[in-house]
C-alpha cells in the first residue's frame, strides 16, 4: 500500500488479532507488542517509508529462532567474551517462590535460562538514552507513583545493565534516564491500539484488550542500513483485568510479578522481540507466569540479544 494512493490513511487504525497501531507519518515505524495470558505472540510493526510505501511485519514471524535472529545491525556482536569467563555461571534457573504448576511444568521441559541462547530482535535501537516518565493513573499492584517508579526503574536497569545469574558481564551500551511523573498517559487505548504519539515515553496502568497483561508501543525513525532510531516507547499494565504484586511469595495466587512483566516490556523498549515455545525460562518468552519472579533475571539468549544490538 502507498499512502499517496490512499487519501487520509495517516492516522487511521490498522489491527491484527487483538492489537493495533495508528498509521504514522513518513519515515516512521510503529510497533505494538502484547504480553498475552495464553502465551501467544501478539503484535506487529507497520512502517511508512520515505516514498510513502506502507509495509508490515507480524510478531509471530520472529518466533522460535534456533540460536538467535537479528535484524540488520552494524554493531552485532552476540558472543561470549573473555570477561565472561571470570564469572562462574549458575547454569540453573532461580528458585521460584510461586506455587504455579504451569510455570514449573513448562520450564522444566525447556533449557535452563543460562543454557538457552535463543533470541529475536526487531529493527529498532535506542542510540542515545531512553528518557521515560511515570503516569499519574492507577499503578499495578496498587503501588504509589513513587514505588512504581522504583519498580519500573529496576526493570529498565535489568535490561541496560544485562542483569543475569549466568556469569555474563555487562557489555551493553544501552542507557536510560527516569525524568519525572507526568499527567500524560501511555499512548495505548483500551483496545490495545497504539494511538498517535505525544512525545513522552510513559509507563502506567490502565485498561487493555481482553487477554493482554501488558503492552508496549514503540515509534522509531527509519535508518536505512542499520536499525531504526527509537523516538518513543510507552508501556501499559492491564490493571483493569489482572492483579499484580511487587513481592510474590508462596502464598501468591493469580497475580503477576510487576518487575518480571516490566523487565520483559523493557526488553521490547530496547529492541528485543519474543521467543516462543521451548524457551520458557527466558525473560523474553511470550508469556509471564503467574507468581513467578524468574523474568527479573536475564537468561543467555536475552543477554546475547542485547549484545547483538548494543
Amino acid at each position: 500500500m502507498d499512502i499517496d494512493e490512499c487519501w487520509g490513511v495517516v492516522g487511521r487504525t490498522v489491527t491484527y488479532d487483538d492489537a493495533g497501531v495508528t498509521v504514522p507519518e513518513r519515515e516512521t515505524t510503529v510497533s505494538v507488542h502484547t504480553l498475552n495470558t495464553d502465551g501467544t505472540a501478539g503484535g506487529f510493526s507497520l512502517e511508512v517509508a520515505a516514498d510513502g510505501k506502507v509495509t508490515y511485519k507480524l510478531e509471530e514471524e520472529n518466533l522460535d529462532p534456533a540460536d538467535g535472529a537479528d535484524r540488520v545491525d552494524t554493531l552485532a556482536n552476540p558472543t561470549t567474551t573473555a570477561p565472561d569467563l571470570t564469572h562462574e555461571p549458575d547454569g540453573e534457573p532461580e528458585a521460584e517462590e510461586s506455587g504455579s504448576e504451569v510455570a514449573a511444568t513448562e520450564a522444566a521441559s525447556s533449557p535452563t535460562a543460562c543454557s538457552d541462547g535463543a533470541y529475536a530482535t526487531d529493527d529498532l535501537k535506542e542510540y542515545g538514552s531512553y528518557e521515560w516518565y511515570v503516569g499519574d493513573g492507577a499503578m499495578p499492584g496498587g503501588l504509589s507513583q513513587t514505588n512504581a517508579k522504583w519498580a519500573f526503574m529496576d526493570a529498565v536497569n535489568n535490561i541496560t545493565e544485562s542483569y543475569n545469574d549466568c556469569g555474563y558481564t555487562d557489555q551493553v551500551s544501552a542507557a536510560s534516564n527516569y525524568r519525572a511523573t507526568t499527567t500524560y498517559e501511555a499512548d495505548i487505548n483500551t483496545n490495545t491500539v497504539c494511538t498517535a504519539r505525544d512525545g513522552l515515553s510513559t509507563w502506567d496502568g490502565g485498561n487493555l484488550g481482553t487477554g493482554v497483561v501488558a503492552a508496549a508501543c514503540r515509534w522509531s525513525w527509519s535508518m536505512p542500513g542499520v536499525k531504526n532510531d527509537l523516538r518513543e516507547a510507552d508501556v501499559r499494565f492491564n490493571t483493569t483485568d489482572y492483579r499484580f504484586t511487587d513481592n510474590p511469595t508462596s502464598a501468591c495466587t493469580n497475580q503477576y510479578d510487576i518487575r518480571s512483566v516490566a523487565t520483559h516490556e523493557a526488553g521490547h523498549v530496547f529492541g528485543l522481540g519474543h521467543v516462543g515455545s521451548g524457551h520458557e525460562n527466558l525473560t523474553m518468552y511470550t508469556h509471564s507466569f503467574l507468581c513467578s519472579k524468574k523474568a527479573r533475571t536475564l537468561g543467555k539468549g536475552d543477554v546475547l540479544a542485547l549484545r547483538s544490538v548494543y
